[in-house]
């Protein structure tokens, strides 16, 4: 499992195949370079008075992992031992292993024995470990350069006011000391900025994760250490290409689909052995049959998310339906119960075509990815209006105050680093939170 090298205070997502998302990634990095002339009016704002220190929640794939191999036979044809890096845009790809190496090492192992809780059932192949690199650290998630430069212009200091939760992106955060890490984490940015509560941020899978440590904690601990939660389009329900994705993979190098055959299994098996896989693909409890995500073109059988059992039954994937079971809907926020308990200030976008599925000449995993068959639905080009908005749920917080601001035009992987957004978190960070009295 991941290692992380705390060095700081203690320790979409899918688009198979569309260009256009590769384009917005690369248009983010490109824009951390111009970071300052490009939000100007975040860096007027002015700096709230002892500052609301940010703990932040990275997306799927953007954080830097560093990968160790020691030994390894799991692989037969690829090297024994060696390191490689694994992130969005790393600009150091290994020229030792493959695409389709690293993705058989990072396949986890899965256990079915029913006697064993859930989250010991998952290992890496012996010899195969998994390290966040500069655990808490902006450096650790450098595709957002854009935000950390606007908060710089606000008087904030990397790695002092401004930490980042890094995960590894296959696991849940029911795995590999999530919770206690990021608690800790919060905790020590509290302490070492004069007892500020903290501000939570994150985007696209991070506040999954975000909202997993909210729902784990007491209203004790939410009450001393938090000042507030601030979701950048977040995958709260999950979203639909998943279902597809674990039929056709995704490099996470430049989130496009593979392009040969046995690339397109490595990377399909390596996403069905994942956790995060069924926990991010679209909730049947809140999409329902609302939209098609898998087709199939040699039957001619459609699937929703609510379709799910039978879509792995006819695929003859049970251990797919296992991990669905459990981890599909596992992040819970839709009811008073798991409400995140603070204010909250939701940001997304709109008006885009969305991949939310495929159409697919069969069940059978290792499929090159036709992107003429992509199904699409309107949302902010990776995440559809369904995921964006579910978060609508916490009108309903007592108490708490809640805002969701639409972006219309701006894509998912161009909102955290938009400048009214911005602007918008910058405020409220000036902002005092609201304090509830026990009913």
């Amino acid at each position: 499992m991941a290692r992380v090298d705390r060095t700081v205070g203690g320790h979409d997502l899918v688009r198979g195949g569309d260009r256009m998302l590769v384009k917005s990634w690369l248009r983010i990095v490109i824009a951390a370079v111009i970071a300052l002339a490009v939000f100007p009016g975040a860096a007027g704002a002015s700096p709230p008075p002892g500052r609301t220190p940010v703990v932040f929640f990275p997306g799927y794939g953007l954080t830097r992992l560093e990968v160790t191999v020691d030994g390894q036979s799991t692989a037969p044809g690829c090297p024994r031992s060696g390191s490689f890096g694994s992130w969005f845009a790393n600009d150091r790809p290994s020229t030792e292993f493959s695409q389709v190496c690293q993705d058989r090492l990072l396949t986890l192992h899965y256990d079915p024995d029913p006697a064993k809780p859930m989250p010991e059932r998952f290992s890496y192949p012996p010899g195969v470990t998994v390290r966040v690199a500069g655990y808490g650290r902006t450096d650790s998630a450098p595709a957002y350069e854009p935000l950390y430069r606007a908060l710089e212009a606000s008087g904030y200091r990397r790695d002092h006011d401004i930490r980042v939760a890094g995960y590894d992106p296959r696991l849940t955060p029911d795995l590999d000391g999530f919770l206690e890490r990021t608690r800790r984490l919060v905790e020590d940015t509290y302490r070492e900025n004069g007892d500020r509560p903290v501000h939570l941020a994150g985007h696209s899978n991070g506040p999954l994760y975000a909202q997993y440590l909210l729902t784990h904690t007491t209203r004790a601990w939410r009450d001393k250490y938090l000042h507030g939660f601030t979701p950048f389009a977040g995958n709260l329900p999950g979203q639909g290409m998943l279902y597809a994705t674990m039929f056709t993979g995704l490099n996470i190098q430049d989130f496009g689909a593979p392009k040969t055959a046995e690339n397109a299994r490595s990377s399909a098996l390596m996403y069905l052995s994942a956790p995060s896989t069924y926990m991010s693909a679209a909730d049947p409890a809140v999409f329902g049959d609302r939209e098609v995500v898998v087709q199939d073109t040699s039957t001619g059988r459609s699937y929703t998310p609510r379709d799910y059992p039978r879509l792995f039954a006819d695929a003859r994937l049970p251990m797919a339906k296992e991990l669905a079971d459990h981890y599909t809907g596992f992040v819970e926020f839709t009811g008073p119960r798991s409400f995140p308990g603070v204010d909250v200030f939701a940001e997304k976008g709109s008006g885009l075509p969305t991949t939310v599925g495929a159409r697919l000449a069969g069940l059978t995993p290792g499929q090159v990815l036709d992107t003429k068959a992509l199904l699409t639905r309107d949302g902010d080009g990776n995440q559809e209006d369904i995921t964006n908005e579910a978060v609508l749920a916490w009108r309903s917080m007592p108490c708490h105050r809640f805002s969701l601001t639409d972006n219309p035009g701006v894509d998912h992987f161009s909102l955290p680093g938009h400048r009214a957004a911005l602007d918008r978190l910058i405020t409220h960070l000036g902002q005092p939170r609201t304090t509830c009295r026990e009913p």
